[in-house]
């Protein structure tokens, strides 16, 4: 673990910190039955505010071998509304930019292929790069070109050398994940050509500190991003924030536009103006969080222990990073929340990190029918209950955690 002394973005050392959960163990590293007894890495999870760059981000760093590619479990092909989302966002790129054969996609952890596979299925090269060794395999199974390594500068020099340049480079939930920021957004800047586009989605920080989306912090969310902070961070490599669209996936994000040459759109210029009028570039806004965030862990755990004692029954439904965040925080162990399922054969006969719950398929909610089941991938809970229609026709209840408990 590397300790953060000065900003990710702009080496500052104005960093105030609004909010500690603790000490977490590591999100996404699910524990076999041999590891339940070993001793578990757990680091601390610390959120800043940078007052000069705005940026918002976490203290420590732990290395990206031990997140990402160690039996990584996240194949985003298991999620039916990220596979439309991506296949829509492929279509309307493909209409904007009138992309054909002659030109070259790059995605910049690019997993299973799932977005990729939609440039294959329409004839138009494209390549991808991820370092978690399974979800890449699976990429190329597929029919999606795929480099097994994280991205680097040096990477995207030698992918520019080798006349790589891209017209569309996607980088979809990755920038938060980078520890070194600068140096990402410079190897984008590096294999980009000059009239290229880079379309970058994101978490918008508005939506997580005022939707209290605090179970999104974890230690491979390295930063949370407002257009404040992402406008200073890609004009400082020559890139340009020329349009962003507003997307509901995530819980709220943003899908940006970012080119090599100014011509920024009045979206953008709204944005910048709105959270500078709601002060989202001051550390006041950020002041109250932890409270807030605490009045919902016990709610929240107040609402567990009720119904523990009523005598009912209640099970998880995805073992989902912010899963992590959220049991280990509120402090649901295997007493109040026995056992999780998750569609994610990956996942299953594994266990949670810190509670140890056990992973089971979710046939296991028509089989034993709990009272109750908590949705911890609440951003997935429209597919969800979509998918659980017979366990809720059976009487089967669902607990929906952020940003207020409510039961469906």
């Amino acid at each position: 673990m590397t300790k953060l002394l000065k900003c990710r973005s702009c080496s500052s050392s104005e960093l105030h910190t609004f909010l500690d959960l603790g000490i977490m163990p590591i999100a996404d590293r699910l524990l076999t039955t041999e590891q339940l007894d070993q001793e578990e890495p757990a680091y601390p999870l610390v959120t800043a505010f940078c007052k000069n760059c705005s940026l918002v981000q976490i203290t420590e760093t732990v290395p990206p071998e031990i997140l990402f590619c160690n039996d990584y479990p996240y194949y985003s092909s298991v999620i039916q509304s990220l596979l439309s989302h991506s296949h829509d966002n492929v279509l309307e790129l493909i209409n904007r930019l009138c992309l054909d054969s002659t030109h070259l996609v790059i995605e910049i952890a690019s997993n299973d292929g799932y977005l990729l596979k939609n440039y294959v299925a329409k004839g138009i090269p494209c390549l991808g790069i991820d370092p978690a060794e399974g979800p890449a395999q699976a990429a190329i199974k597929v029919g999606v070109p795929t480099i097994n390594t994280f991205f680097t500068v040096d990477l995207a020099k030698k992918l520019a050398t080798e006349g790589k340049k891209a017209d569309v480079i996607h980088a979809n939930n990755v920038l938060a994940h980078v520890a070194d920021t600068n140096g990402f957004v410079q190897g984008i800047a590096i294999l980009l050509k000059k009239e290229g586009t880079a379309v970058i989605e994101v978490p918008y920080l508005k939506n997580l500190i005022d939707k209290l989306e605090f179970d999104t912090i974890y230690h491979q969310h390295l930063c949370y991003f407002s257009v404040t902070a992402l406008d200073i961070l890609f004009r400082r490599h020559g890139l340009y924030l020329n349009d962003i669209k507003s997307i509901a996936i995530h819980g709220g994000s943003i899908r940006l536009y970012v080119q090599p040459y100014e011509d920024v759109e009045q979206s953008v210029k709204q944005y910048l103006t709105q959270e500078h009028e709601s002060g989202l570039d001051t550390f006041t806004y950020y002041r109250n969080f932890a409270s807030r965030i605490k009045e919902l862990k016990e709610e929240l755990l107040s609402l567990f222990l009720k119904l523990k004692n009523q005598g009912k029954t209640i099970a998880g439904y995805g073992a989902a990073a912010k899963g992590c965040t959220l049991i280990n925080y509120v402090g649901l162990d295997k007493e109040l929340l026995p056992w999780i399922v998750d569609i994610n054969n990956h996942k299953q006969g594994k266990y949670m990190t810190g509670k140890h719950q056990p992973i089971f398929h979710p046939d296991k909610l028509k089989e034993e029918l709990p009272d109750y089941t908590l949705i911890l991938p609440w951003n997935f809970k429209e597919e969800i209950l979509s998918q659980q229609q017979e366990y809720r026709k059976k009487g089967g209840k669902f607990i929906i955690p952020i940003p207020k408990p409510i039961i469906l």
